[in-house]
């Protein structure tokens, strides 16, 4: 992993100890940097802590969208860069609790903006999602494709998307936006989703539960190839590259989820099959989704390098590994 002129001053990350997040600070750690984090709630089990870095973390606890927060963690921390993650990911959250959404996704990355673009910080890498996108005939989505969400969580980042690079035409901050596709690997500990959940079941003998008809079509990337990426789209940043751009990343095609629960289970060794509980696609969800890597492989060569199967297989191994601080 390229990781150019990270091992200086202090890189924020903000949604540490989400999956992505503490992936990428175990990268950063390895590669010399000094890191900061920062923490609103104290849920019972994280990423960050289960993998063991909380320790070789500065935590700067509170919320993203409180006056001044963001502020004082750059300037206390001498931190010149930014990798902003945090954000409500959660589809059914959003189509119930909008506000709580908009607020963290929306307000709280232009107060980051803001805070960066005072501090002048010299990297902003700010996590936009191929949500933005919306539905779209004519797939894969490339960068040039028009963001057209009407769902809540995937405007949200869309509007920090737009925030993010307006900051770069606008004010010259050296900002850049990631829209990647599904990400999945151990250390997710939202329930919710496909993957962890499947996991779970099939580990313990249960039928995993699919949500739709199994048909919807979407493009998984592994959370170690995705940290690749953002330490390659920071390195681009460093040579003056790719500011106030936009840059896909996803594992090359899309899957259908009922594939990917069968997929679980033969991986997991487990005899059962996946429970269909819905018909179609879920409310709030696009159909089908799939992103083109072209022009982020172009500027930074970066390319996935793990498949679907050899993703699961690690994703399966390391919640084997972690079952007994999961079930505290």
């Amino acid at each position: 992993m390229e990781a150019v002129g990270l091992s200086g001053g202090g890189v924020l990350v903000t949604g540490a100890h989400g999956l992505l997040g503490a992936w990428l600070v175990k990268a950063l750690l390895e590669a010399g940097a000094r890191v900061v984090a920062v923490r609103r709630d104290e849920p019972a089990v994280s990423a960050l802590a289960l993998m063991g870095l909380e320790h070789h973390v500065d935590i700067v606890h509170g919320d993203i969208c409180a006056d001044g927060l963001v502020s004082r963690a750059l300037v206390e921390y001498e931190v010149d860069t930014v990798f902003h993650l945090a954000a409500q990911t959660l589809v059914g959250i959003a189509n119930t609790a909008p506000l709580s959404t908009f607020e963290t996704n929306i307000r709280g990355t232009w107060l980051l903006l803001e805070a960066c673009r005072l501090a002048r910080v010299r990297r902003v890498v700010v996590a936009s999602s191929d949500k933005a996108y919306g539905a779209h005939a004519e797939l894969p989505y490339r960068e040039d494709l028009p963001l057209q969400p009407v769902f809540p969580y995937d405007v949200s980042k869309a509007a920090a998307d737009l925030l993010a690079r307006s900051y770069w035409h606008t004010f010259g901050l050296p900002v850049a936006v990631t829209r990647f596709a599904n990400l999945y690997g151990g250390g997710d500990t939202n329930a919710s989703r496909l993957v962890p959940a499947a996991v779970a079941a099939a580990l313990a003998g249960r039928r995993p539960v699919v949500r739709s008809d199994g048909s919807p079509e979407r493009d998984f990337l592994y959370v170690e190839d995705a940290v690749a990426a953002y330490l390659a789209i920071v390195a681009a940043l460093e040579r003056g590259e790719g500011m106030g751009e936009a840059f896909n990343a996803g594992g090359g095609r899309p899957h259908r989820v009922g594939d990917v629960a069968d997929l679980i289970c033969r991986l997991a060794g487990s005899a059962v099959e996946p429970e269909i509980r819905g018909a179609g696609v879920p409310h709030g969800e696009v159909d089908r989704q799939w992103v083109d890597s072209t022009k982020l492989r172009e500027l930074t060569g970066w390319e996935p390098s793990v498949t679907l199967e050899q993703g699961l297989r690690r994703t399966i191994d390391w919640y084997r590994a972690h079952a007994p601080a999961l079930a505290r």
